[in-house]
């Protein structure tokens, strides 16, 4: 066969227009197709035509699962990550209108880490003179930090997921400015929503050992990590589903977390509220948390 022959979609039998094919293992596949599948997926040309079918029937019933995706927080930016904290469900996107998308759902039992780097830009600042541009002494710069997000989760389809995490129109020029420390918070509050057994409330002290920007944890920093975060929690007592009366954020005997109905995070601060108007910002309480 020819470079230019006609090719035909083994998915769904159209004729693939010239430089539209997308190459499979065994078998080839049209643009259409190919726009069907998940964003994460990697690997097409590697991947046979049963399991793409599988795939895009996976893609179908996903679309059809967003019809019932209810948030109940979500962390804002050019990239947002909606949560249901009651299903333990969540989606990554871009879009605001995220079922145009087909975004796809991932249940928090599969995620095995959320972590992320911050990088830094180091630009030198010269000054003019005679016409040239010269050094300062001593040298001065003007820097910029990014924020990029990985979470790994356990899928037939992909197993990671990696966006920046970032405000639209605002430049993260110091580690000491609000914008840094909001970016930092938004992805540590990530991190406690998908993984809440795992990593603590944001804001509370972290022990210096844990490290929640890089890196997996041991077994070891887990349970250390989790002793010190019911330490650091006491409040009022509560009764878990289980029957079990606690005094800290997760019951002791189950390990379910304490039930928390009216909390919420403003979506363009991130800090946590419980009522109608966040106080740090005065930003609504979103309509649909």
């Amino acid at each position: 066969m020819g470079l230019f022959d006609k090719k035909i979609c083994s998915l769904c039998g159209k004729e693939i227009g010239i430089l539209g094919n997308r190459k499979l293992a065994d078998g080839n596949m049209c643009k259409d197709c190919a726009s069907k599948l998940s964003p994460y997926f990697v690997g097409r040309s590697r991947t046979s035509v049963k399991d793409i079918q599988a795939q895009l029937a996976y893609r179908e019933q996903n679309k059809a699962n967003l019809a019932k995706f209810s948030p109940t927080t979500y962390i804002d930016g050019t990239t947002k990550v909606y949560v249901d904290e009651n299903a333990k469900t969540f989606i990554v996107t871009r879009l605001s209108n995220w079922s145009k998308s087909n975004p796809d759902i991932i249940n928090t039992f599969q995620v095995q880490s959320v972590t992320y780097d911050v990088d830094e830009d180091k630009d030198e600042i010269y000054q003019t003179v005679d016409g040239k541009s010269v050094s300062y002494d001593p040298p001065q710069y003007e820097y910029e930090y990014e924020f990029n997000v990985t979470i790994k989760v356990s899928s037939p389809w992909f197993d990671t997921i990696k966006f920046e995490m970032e405000q639209p129109g605002s430049k993260v020029e110091s580690r000491d400015s609000q914008a840094y420390y909001d970016l930092d918070y938004k992805c540590r509050l990530l991190q406690h929503l998908l993984m809440p057994q795992v990593y603590g409330v944001p804001g509370l002290e972290t022990p210096s050992y844990v490290s929640t920007s890089s890196g997996d944890l041991t077994p070891e920093e887990i349970a250390a990590f989790q002793a010190a975060e019911l330490a650091a929690a006491q409040e009022e007592s509560w009764t878990c589903s289980c029957g079990h009366t606690n005094t800290a954020n997760f019951c002791a005997f189950c390990g379910k977390p304490k039930p928390v109905t009216n909390r919420w995070f403003c979506p363009q601060c991130g800090k946590e509220n419980t009522g109608n108007f966040c106080v740090y910002c005065g930003t609504k309480k979103p309509d649909f948390i």
